[in-house]
């Protein structure tokens, strides 16, 4: 496990780099998978949620894996 830069203050660099790095090597890259995994979670809540649609819990899935990510 990687050590937060700055002690953690800048996750916008680090979520920078993450998308940088998913979008160059694909499935290859560590965040890829859980990514993917929070956005389905995320678009099949959103259609078994009336006030949701599932493009935003796709959205939100992802976004929450991502950070979850990050955060580590």
């Amino acid at each position: 496990m990687r050590e937060p830069k700055n002690n953690g203050s800048d996750w916008t660099e680090e979520f920078k780099e993450e998308l940088g790095g998913m979008a160059k090597e694909g499935l290859n890259h560590p965040s890829t998978k859980p990514v993917l995994t929070g956005a389905a979670i995320g678009a099949a809540a959103g259609l078994l949620l009336p006030v949701v649609s599932w493009p935003v819990g796709l959205i939100a899935g992802a976004s929450f894996a991502l950070y979850q990510r990050i955060k580590k």
